[in-house]
């Protein structure tokens, strides 16, 4: 892809945004930012760019600006339905994402992993595996490093491991990994997209560009994911912890068997550090991409036996009175949060936050049969009270600390309290993260 000269649009100052205007100049192009924001809330970003000759468009997106780009560069923040890329579209100027414009400078095989939960876990339990055995991993996408990072680098790479997100797919027309992964598909979203088949169809563009000699690593359990199989150009590769499989991935009494072109590895599950229904997913994926791509079995079940969860997904905090307390802030949507339930009994729930506009419904059977209190917070408690709160005893509570402490109140020994929200954190806290501490930190003061 030529670069020299071309006058380039990069609409978005974050992370991604910095990181492709920085590679964009140093390939000669034209670069010119735009972004909302204004010079002291960027000051951070801009810093980075010092040094480089890049035009600067502050506290606004100037159409001219757009159509009289050869190229547009779209941060994942930045919505689709934006009037000056509408327009810049309609005039026939390419328009693509960070992750497209990466993609046309590596020249290793990609594995790529999306999904409505449980992404990370898997990027990061498969950019180990790889690591293990031997080979230079670039881990990056939606988590760590945005994917033009490795292209800029230099660095001598192998294998590419990449989180994409919903957001990084609306602008790819040539992105092609060579495994794909579907782990699961759930409301999410719906403050972007106008359906939830907007969304769907957004996650499914991770397979447009495949061809029969790439693989698609679909979720044989879950019925949206596996509707697709039979659409796909790639080859289909199942994963399922309920059917055995004759060609796939499979967990049955204690053991995950692989099977591939006649070939059959066994793994007993007895010793693996990383608990949870949901996980027992997230592991058979990063393992089938893995083993796919020539990973040997011995060294890739070793990473994962040696594997510990990541922070703020179902993660352990102490135990009080015969009580486990556990942190699950990175369940911010309702898919996450069912699989959560999946894992323990007698729970007293703690969720809420900012809502996303889709159903909580399908949370009631779990919440009926394994959640014994349900405590509430945040600006979807109303919502949260109305569809789920005449199933168990449901209460209220003005922050989350008051949550905790009457949690340790009402929850008898032998039951868990799960911190585990179905919603986005920015009503109250900044982050996931903020609101992951401010959960340990209450339960640590218990």
């Amino acid at each position: 892809m030529e670069l020299k000269s071309k006058k380039i649009l990069v609409v978005g100052l974050a992370k991604t945004g910095v990181a492709c205007a920085r590679f964009l100049a140093s390939k000669g192009a034209q670069v010119t930012v735009t972004d909302l924001r204004n010079e002291t809330q960027l000051a951070g970003p801009l810093e980075e760019l010092a040094g480089f000759e890049i035009v600067r468009e502050l506290e606004r997106h100037d159409q001219a600006t757009f159509l009289a780009s050869d190229l547009i560069v779209v941060s994942p923040g930045v919505a689709m339905d934006l009037p000056q890329l509408l327009a810049a579209q309609k005039a026939g100027i390419e328009i693509i994402s960070e992750i497209e414009l990466a993609a046309r400078f590596i020249d290793v095989p990609l594995a790529a992993i999306t999904g409505t939960n449980g992404k990370t876990t898997t990027t990061t339990l498969l950019g180990a595996i790889f690591k293990n055995n031997g080979y230079h991993t670039f881990v990056g996408g939606n988590i760590g490093n945005p994917l033009i990072e490795m292209a800029e680098s230099h660095q001598i790479v192998d294998q590419v491991v990449a989180e994409i997100s919903s957001f990084q797919l609306e602008w790819i027309n040539s992105f092609r990994p060579t495994v794909a992964a579907l782990l699961n598909l759930s409301e999410d979203h719906l403050d972007r997209y106008p359906s939830y088949q907007d969304y769907i169809n957004a996650k499914l563009r991770i397979f447009e560009n495949q061809t029969e000699g790439d693989f698609a690593v679909l979720n044989r359990d879950d019925e949206l994911v596996w509707e697709q199989a039979g659409k796909l150009a790639a080859r289909v590769f199942p994963f399922s912890r309920t059917v055995e499989l004759e060609e796939g991935i499979f967990y049955r009494d204690g053991v995950i068997t692989y099977r591939h072109d006649g070939r059959e590895e066994c793994f007993p599950t007895a010793a693996i550090r990383l608990q949870g229904v949901h996980n027992q997913e997230n592991i058979m994926a990063a393992m089938a991409c893995a083993l796919l791509l020539g990973c040997r079995p011995d060294e890739t079940f070793e990473t994962v036996l040696c594997f510990e969860a990541l922070h703020h997904r179902m993660e352990f905090v102490r135990e009080v009175r015969g009580v486990r307390y556990y942190e699950d802030s990175k369940a911010t949507n309702v898919g996450s949060v069912q699989k959560a339930l999946e894992s323990f009994k007698e729970i007293t729930l703690i969720a809420g936050g900012k809502d996303k506009g889709g159903s909580y419904a399908p949370l009631a059977g779990m919440v009926k049969e394994r959640v014994r209190h349900l405590i509430l917070i945040g600006e979807a408690a109303g919502r949260m009270q109305a569809e789920l709160g005449n199933l168990t005893d449901t209460r209220h509570a003005a922050s989350l600390e008051e949550a905790v402490q009457l949690a340790a109140e009402i929850t008898e020994a032998g039951g868990t309290v799960l911190m585990s929200p179905a919603c986005s954190s920015f009503d109250m806290f900044r982050d996931y993260e903020e609101r992951a501490q401010r959960f340990i930190a209450a339960v640590k003061s218990l």
